[in-house]
């Protein structure tokens, strides 16, 4: 069974208040990503690659999930890394989601698999001032460092929405996620917010698995939908709705457990704001149940 952390990192931010890392399975004490629309002022951000791995923060002595879960990754993964906390991803490379999960999970961190591992750090939550100064400091960092498993985010400029659309295509076809936007201005807040957008060709969201239904027809003794639960966001309530599509007959003998949480797929919302064409795309092993 999972174990939950109390985590009591204090980091003073640029402005002098303080940055907590909260209870495990509370509010995320990390940056957080709203979806991008047209019409956001491009020449404010930075733009880079959205790796598709298993978010990982580094406190400055341990390596731990989204959920405030520690990461058991082998010691000479993290030898020599600074005190000083990074946020990134813990990747296995495109397309290969699942092998990141699956490394990430082992309570006995199995040596190869943590060798096609890669952390691609994006930020330094405690680094003072706007994004765009922490970019060189973390470049610099990384470079002093010179472990070849730790890599900077590549970071870049793009001038129109016509220009985000090709990159996006681009990174896409070739395997990728999607885009990340950082608003070059910006101090890091650890809330979900504007100045960090995604850029991918469908929108996505996490909701937490509260019931089983069951199935009929073809499915009958099998999982016919999950009865999900989405939290309170961007002035939209607590929602509850089914995911009944996108589970494999696998996926359908064993759904995902009560508690556990789920990325789903959607086309915008309706008037309710419940997702319009809800449908299931994998488990989040990375947050807590």
């Amino acid at each position: 069974m999972r174990r939950r952390h109390l985590l009591a990192l204090l980091v003073l931010g640029a402005a002098g208040s303080p940055w907590t890392w909260a209870t495990a399975g509370a509010n995320s004490p990390l940056m957080l990503a709203n979806v991008y629309h047209p019409g956001v002022p491009l020449a404010d951000y930075w733009v880079s690659e959205k790796y598709d791995g298993v978010r990982g923060y580094w406190d400055g002595k341990q390596l731990l999930t989204r959920g405030g879960e520690r990461v058991n990754a082998p010691a000479w993964f993290t030898a020599g890394w600074p005190a000083t906390p990074l946020d990134g991803e813990l990747w296995a490379g495109r397309g290969q989601f699942t092998k990141a999960v699956s490394t990430v999970r082992q309570q006995i961190p199995i040596d190869a698999a943590w060798r096609g591992m890669r952390f691609m750090v994006f930020d330094l939550p405690a680094q003072g001032g706007p994004f765009t100064e922490r970019i060189p400091v973390l470049n610099r960092l990384l470079a002093t460092m010179a472990v070849p498993w730790v890599q900077p985010v590549a970071q870049s400029r793009v001038a129109t929405h016509q220009a985000l659309q090709v990159m996006l295509m681009k990174t896409v076809r070739l395997g990728g996620e999607g885009l990340m936007l950082h608003r070059g201005a910006s101090l890091y807040r650890a809330q979900r917010n504007d100045d960090l957008l995604k850029v991918k060709t469908h929108e996505d969201a996490e909701a937490r698995v509260i019931a089983h239904i069951p199935g009929k027809g073809k499915y009958a003794g099998l999982l016919g939908a999950l009865l999900v639960e989405a939290p309170a966001a961007e002035g939209h309530p607590v929602r509850r709705f089914k995911l009944g599509t996108g589970f494999s007959d696998e996926q359908r003998r064993n759904p995902p457990t009560l508690g556990s949480w789920v990325t789903y797929r959607f086309r915008g919302l309706n008037d309710s704001g419940l997702p319009r064409f809800a449908s299931f795309l994998r488990v989040r092993e990375d947050m807590p149940s």
